[in-house]
């Protein structure tokens, strides 16, 4: 992918829910998430079924409202343009993502993609990315943000108001005229209690960490960021097919550095070469688009690597490449892999075995000391704790899709599970009231 920039909290007290589901048994796969050996069509992109469908505008004057901490669903025309708007103070960073998702098998062409941008009353362009496919030209999703920062330095788009947040498709004449379908984020960023380092460090650390040890861990993929399976460090194991993607996400806290390689094991149905056969992807935790790589194959064990990140720290907002910009903030950062279809027409539309290794080096520091709730820019202890049971992003947040699945489990504790899960649910419920 090729990138350009000018750049609530849902159930994340759920910790003790998801160890117990996770205790319940060997159960790989979730509810929409990901099956590599089903037979037939790929699983869908999972989008987040509580998103609601928004309209964008062909004009900002009648752009529909974004509410903090809401995601949305769209679809996208060829070479289409729409507005939607968000109405900001003047205190808190706000950040409004865009995944793009392609019908998939639809022609792709190099360049093809969409660019984001936030723009306040005067049309002023307060931050935007642009995305695009680029070597790897097939079908998948794409991610990218536009953002409005509080800056005392700054003069432009300070002042609360209305914000327009701009979606633009560009694709190439030879291209699918199909409509993308869009998820759409809008997070705020508390402001800082007080003003911390606006430099980046000249000095920091690049040289790849050895392999985890211990051996693979099986751990499926999602189908989507909203149920990316949780990882920590350590060596993961999925299958994948050709032309599909799988979504993981992994807590990485202020100070710490990410690291992660993708393999892709042998197979013995040929040995044809075939270009940017995988593509391995990392966005930020407001779904902002950081790094990716692609790497060939040839029927023979090949790995990939993503470029070393810097460590996570709020003034690394203050350079002007996106990968070191990206790593701004802490929280859940997703890596995402796709295979390419082409690999089915030498190999056969088989799984592929599929190894992620992930190294997250470094002790935790302080935050930067933000005036508020961090929400979801930063790594409480029910993160470490799905990461540590392999909950998904989507299981986190809906404690009723954790206890159905209990219910499929089928097995004696699993239904004694159940009651007591039931049981927490009402008397939380009853709280509430």
């Amino acid at each position: 992918m090729k990138t350009q920039a000018g750049i609530g909290r849902r159930g994340r007290g759920a910790g003790a829910l998801i160890a117990a589901v996770a205790a319940v048994g060997a159960v790989t796969a979730l509810p929409g998430q990901a099956r590599a050996d089903d037979a037939g069509a790929l699983p869908p992109y999972a989008f987040d079924g509580a998103a609601p469908r928004v309209k964008g505008a062909a004009s900002s004057s009648d752009a529909a409202q974004l509410k903090p901490g809401q995601t949305y669903r769209d679809t996208l025309k060829k070479d289409g343009k729409v507005y939607y708007r968000v109405d900001l103070d003047d205190k808190v960073n706000s950040y409004v993502s865009v995944v793009a998702v392609p019908k998939p098998g639809g022609k792709v062409e190099y360049g093809d993609g969409f660019k984001v941008s936030m723009q306040d009353g005067s049309g002023t362009d307060c931050g935007y990315q642009q995305v695009s496919f680029s070597s790897a030209e097939y079908a998948r999703p794409l991610a990218g943000y536009a953002r409005r920062i509080i800056d005392a330095d700054s003069s432009s788009c300070q002042k609360a108001g209305a914000f327009y947040v701009l979606v633009e498709r560009t694709s190439k004449a030879t291209s699918a005229p199909d409509d993308w379908e869009l998820e759409i984020r809008h997070l705020s960023e508390p402001g800082l209690k007080k003003a911390g380092p606006t430099e980046l460090p000249e000095a920091w650390s690049s040289a790849t960490p050895p392999p985890p040890t211990g051996g693979p861990q099986k751990r499926q993929g999602g189908a989507g960021f909203h149920d990316a399976v949780s990882l920590t460090q350590g060596e993961w194991r999925s299958d994948i097919r050709p032309g599909q993607t799988l979504f993981y996400r992994v807590p990485v806290d202020w100070g710490q550095q990410l690291f992660a390689t993708a393999e892709l094991g042998s197979s013995s149905a040929g040995d044809e070469y075939i270009g940017n056969a995988l593509v391995l992807s990392l966005d930020n935790p407001a779904l902002g688009h950081v790094d990716e790589n692609t790497g060939m194959y040839d029927g023979k064990p090949k790995t990939l690597a993503l470029g070393p990140q810097r460590p996570v720290a709020h003034e690394n907002r203050t350079s002007y490449n996106d990968a070191a910009n990206g790593m701004r903030f802490a929280g859940w950062y997703y890596l995402s892999a796709t295979l390419s279809p082409e690999v089915a027409k030498e190999y056969g539309d088989k799984p592929v075995p599929l190894t992620l290794r992930v190294n997250v080096t470094g002790n935790a520091k302080p935050g930067p000391g933000y005036d508020g709730d961090p929400g979801p820019f930063a790594v409480t202890a029910d993160d470490k704790e799905a990461a540590a049971n392999g909950a998904s992003g989507a299981q986190a947040a809906e404690g009723d899709g954790a206890m159905q699945l209990v219910a499929v489990a089928g097995i004696g504790t699993g239904t004694a599970l159940l009651l007591g899960l039931g049981a927490w649910t009402l008397m939380a419920r009853r709280r509430a009231a």
